[in-house]
């Protein structure tokens, strides 16, 4: 059985499938209802879930259908994983995403990739490696452009300011403050990774 998360309601579902109609079934009938007022709340709320969704799924349905219409099997596929990936953080949330954490899907697909082809590059499987980067290629479509190197390095310099770090030990810090500078960008978290603990070895 599953449970709405929704801090309003206790709503049991039975199907995961099921969970976002019926807790937003069981939310318009308990609360939205209850006057006019309340209504347009609900209306302006189903509006709003179909624009912040809408461009984003749009554009993956129609490169979806085209995918389907020229048999390419790769691009098929990594669009299909793409739009569950998105459906599936609605329903786990029980509510439209937001663009960042939109992004933050997309971005959390090509990490895991990056990270499957090292390992299928140091086991030898050139070929899977190959497949995982193509995938890569697709995905990164659809997200923002890359910080340059100029621009990775400036929030590093700013970070360390921020947080005030000297030595390698505050890595951590420094990686956090520098990411919510580049926020919404598609960031390599390996790569800024590794330059702030060069940066910081400096310091050290």
């Amino acid at each position: 059985m599953g449970i709405c998360s929704h801090p309003n309601v206790g709503l049991k579902a039975d199907a995961a499938e099921a969970l976002p109609a019926l807790c937003y079934s069981d939310l318009h009938e308990r609360e939205f209802f209850n006057s006019a007022s309340g209504l347009r709340n609900w209306e302006e709320h189903e509006l709003s879930f179909v624009q912040n969704e809408m461009a984003l799924i749009e554009r993956i349905q129609k490169d979806l259908t085209q995918a389907m219409m020229s048999k390419d099997e790769l691009r098929l596929s990594v669009l299909r994983m793409v739009k569950s990936a998105l459906k599936y953080k609605e329903i786990e949330k029980v509510r439209a995403l937001e663009d960042a954490e939109s992004l933050q899907v997309l971005q959390t697909l090509v990490k895991q990739r990056r990270e499957s082809v090292e390992q299928f590059a140091k086991g030898g499987r050139q070929d899977l490696a190959d497949k995982e980067t193509k995938e890569i290629a697709i995905l990164e479509n659809y997200l923002p452009a890359a910080p340059s190197d100029s621009d990775m390095n400036a929030a590093i310099e700013a970070a360390i300011a921020e947080t005030g770090a000297n030595s390698p030990k505050a890595m951590g810090a420094v990686i956090k403050a520098a990411k919510a500078r580049l926020e919404g960008r598609a960031v390599d978290g390996k790569i800024l990774s590794e330059r702030v603990k060069e940066r910081l070895s400096k310091l050290g």
